[in-house]
């Protein structure tokens, strides 16, 4: 065997190692093809990045029990999820919660944001008070139906549970809803790799 032959072969093999390690490469963030979470394997439902205005805000991943390419059946599925998001460029936490905030704000009627007000002023004053997120900080938003959503920053816990899984659902909509904050990013996050 030659020795161009030899270092072909090393590079397939390499090359079919990264690709089995990641799934999707967005704009060189790498998000893997599954993760664990309480013990149970979560596979990517689908990557993409957030734009505003031309602005390279985040990526992000989407990690469920069973993929699917309808946002409503994600949205109501049981067991747990995981949002990955990684940081594009730097962001304060004040603009983070606020970008939250009105998304959630844009995807539920009065009565669904009144019944989840409490919950929701929870979540965006713990992001608030994550300072500034520097580019690369990676931010899970774990969901887990019998105890709750957390935020981790870096992997390290940066809320206490966040009872309900009609809160959990109503964070989905700020990305899955018919008023999802980015319609190229909700399409990314319906296409399984």
């Amino acid at each position: 065997m030659t020795t161009f032959v030899r270092s072909w072969l090393l590079g397939l093999v390499l090359s079919v190692a990264t690709m089995a390690q990641a799934a999707v490469n967005v704009d060189g963030i790498a998000f893997e093809d599954t993760m664990s979470l309480q013990g149970q394997t979560l596979q990517l439902n689908g990557a993409g990045k957030r734009v505003r205005i031309i602005v390279d805000v985040y990526a992000m991943g989407l990690y469920t029990v069973q993929a699917s390419q309808d946002p409503s059946v994600l949205i109501k599925a049981g067991g747990p999820k995981n949002i990955r998001i990684v940081m594009m460029r730097n962001l304060d936490g004040e603009d983070f919660a606020e970008a939250l905030v009105k998304g959630f704000k844009s995807n539920h009627n009065a009565d669904e944001l009144s019944a989840m007000q409490a919950r929701l002023d929870e979540l965006s004053g713990a992001m608030r008070a994550f300072g500034e997120i520097k580019k690369g900080t990676v931010v899970d938003i774990h969901m887990l139906p019998e105890t709750g959503l957390r935020v981790l920053v870096n992997g390290q816990a940066r809320t206490a549970a966040i009872p309900g899984t009609d809160f959990q659902a109503g964070i989905l909509r700020i990305w899955l809803g018919t008023s999802a904050v980015d319609k190229d990013l909700k399409s990314d996050l319906l296409k399984r790799p």
